[in-house]
């Protein structure tokens, strides 16, 4: 099912969404100061090529450059994207079949938002047993 849904939204707005945040990639590691942003921006563009089957954790040891980083983000263009997502999650949301993409939206507000200091993995990845100490999955 995953499969299915990765492959309409990427037909449908993935593959629109991730040119978005390549280009916006490409413009911050042109200029030298915000490649940290443009490394961000590609990890997202992947996320917003195939969202479902994955989901966002914590990343462990981020510190207070990424706190910095992403105040600086949201200023500047988090808060954008954020409205963006939620506006076309709730677009999508109107119909019955656009739910699951309007939902996927809603997933990528968070990183969008935040992109510092987060780490997209595999919802599969979550569910595996891990030995003591390894970072996954995440404290709630």
């Amino acid at each position: 099912m995953k499969t299915v849904l990765n492959v309409l939204w990427l037909v449908l707005s993935g593959f629109w969404l991730a040119l978005g945040y390549v280009a916006a990639g490409i413009v911050c590691c042109i200029l030298i100061v915000t490649i940290p942003f443009g490394i961000a921006s590609f990890r997202i563009a992947g996320y917003a090529l195939w969202p479902f089957g994955r989901t966002i954790v914590d990343k462990p040891g981020a510190g207070a450059g990424s706190v910095i980083g992403n105040v600086v983000w949201i200023v500047f263009a988090g808060i954008w994207l954020a409205i963006g997502h939620v506006v076309s999650g709730i677009a999508l949301c109107v119909t019955i079949i656009g739910i699951p993409f309007g939902i996927a939206n809603f997933k990528m507000v968070p990183i969008s938002l935040v992109p510092l200091g987060k780490d997209i993995v595999s919802t599969d990845a979550l569910r595996q047993p891990y030995p003591a100490g390894y970072p996954y999955p995440p404290q709630r």
